[in-house]
């Protein structure tokens, strides 16, 4: 593999005024030297000439690629008006951190279940010389991995637990889906010289096809969980109610009695609707 080394080069400005004065210098040869001296001097104005093309901007955060003749020469990052070897070939990388956000991905997750996932990926190159000559583009590498990556972390993993599943998911485990997702676009990403800052999913829902159907489950576990609640506080007081009973002596009740004090208190605590009394004018037993 190619990494980056710095390349030999200097200050733009120094040159500028060296390559200046010579100029005017080899330029005045030419006209007003006799023999000799005015083909030399026709000679230098043409190899200041040329030297003139070795001058280039680096701006903040960028860097240049020299190479010479297709060899890697080194890479400049040194901001500012640079000089280098005027048959180098240059070439302009952005060192700025950059997004990346995909498409939505129709994808299925572990359990099969068919849903739209999508993701924000923050990257920069920190190594030119990779992202330039192991990569074809950069650029669309970064993009076809990304995605690549994480269609392969939706199918590792379900949208949502399921009952007793300790595993992770979509869904309620965002932070650690975020780290998984980062480190899985990192190693495809490590050989072209870029390394990812973050990565979250930025949409995750079902697929419309099954999103109602869904919707339902998640309602009736939600009803489900809160009838289990209901029900667990409404034993309790009733079996409070029981104990007062027996304890300040209230009234003494059968087995049979008891049952159909129960009964009737589950009833009026567990139901959705309020309870309608019946007044018994009878006796207890009538």
């Amino acid at each position: 593999m190619v990494h980056e080394v710095e390349a030999r080069s200097g200050s733009g400005y120094l040159l500028l005024v060296v390559l200046l004065a010579l100029q005017i210098l080899s330029v005045a040869g030419a006209v007003f030297m006799p023999g000799a001296i005015k083909a030399i001097a026709i000679l230098a104005a043409i190899v200041i000439f040329i030297c003139w093309f070795g001058f280039y901007m680096v701006q903040p955060n960028q860097g240049k690629v020299l190479q010479l003749f297709g060899q890697y020469a080194g890479t400049d990052r040194n901001n500012g008006l640079r000089w280098a070897n005027p048959l180098y070939s240059k070439k302009s990388v952005s060192l700025r951190v950059r997004n990346f956000e995909s498409g939505r991905l129709k994808v299925n997750d572990s359990n099969g279940n068919p849903i739209e996932i999508a993701a924000v990926i923050v990257w920069r190159v920190v190594d030119t010389a990779e992202a330039v000559f192991e990569v074809d583009d950069y650029e669309n590498y970064v993009t076809i991995q990304s995605e690549a990556a994480l269609r392969n972390l939706a199918t590792s993993y379900p949208y949502e637990h399921d009952t007793d599943d300790e595993r992770l998911s979509l869904r309620s485990d965002s932070n650690a889906i975020a780290l998984k997702l980062k480190s899985e676009v990192q190693d495809r990403l490590q050989k072209a010289g870029v390394d990812v800052l973050e990565a979250r999913l930025s949409h995750l829902a079902y697929a419309p096809e099954i999103a109602q159907a869904m919707l339902q489950r998640q309602q009736a576990s939600a009803v489900l969980a809160a009838r289990k609640i209901i029900v667990q506080g409404a034993v309790g007081m009733v079996a409070d109610a029981l104990d007062q009973l027996k304890v300040q002596g209230v009234v003494e009740l059968d087995g049979e009695r008891k049952a159909a004090m129960v009964s009737n208190l589950l009833i009026v605590l567990c139901g959705d609707q309020q309870a309608k009394p019946v007044i018994n004018t009878g006796t207890l037993y009538s």
